[in-house]
């Protein structure tokens, strides 16, 4: 088994985006006062569950588009599907506070999260054959 280069390296990007959420969660406390949490305010309530978000799903796509790598997995594919991920992940916090039923809110929140989902059951799908 081949150590997984490719998704080392977006998992290392992930993990310092993940990083940068979790910063604007403790900014968004620290401004607001808010020990435990979100205070009753809509914007850090936005800002927890973008980063619980990140944390729910990222995991389990790098375990698996990892797994497809180190197995010989297609680069090429493999790298789609980490730059897929890598792309929802960003443009999910950003949809998060875009104004309700906007096209930025469609396009990044949206978009965001169907390119999560998309990288889970492409990395699934192709991992179940290459197993089969």
């Amino acid at each position: 088994m081949a150590f997984p280069a490719t998704t080392a390296f977006f998992a290392a990007l992930l993990a310092l985006f993940y990083l940068g959420l979790a910063g604007w969660v403790v900014a968004g406390r620290l401004s607001g006062e808010v020990l435990h949490g979100d205070g009753g305010d809509p914007g850090l309530q936005k800002r927890i569950r973008a980063h619980a978000n990140f944390s729910e799903y990222v995991p389990l796509a790098l375990i698996l588009i990892g797994l497809l790598e180190a197995g010989g997995g297609g680069p090429g594919l493999v790298r789609g599907l980490l730059v897929a991920l890598l792309v929802g992940r960003i443009l999910h916090p950003i949809g998060m506070f875009a104004a309700p039923n906007s096209p930025r809110q469609f396009a990044c929140r949206g978009g965001g999260i169907l390119l999560t989902l998309a990288a889970l059951a492409v990395a699934a799908v192709a991992l179940l054959f290459r197993a089969g």
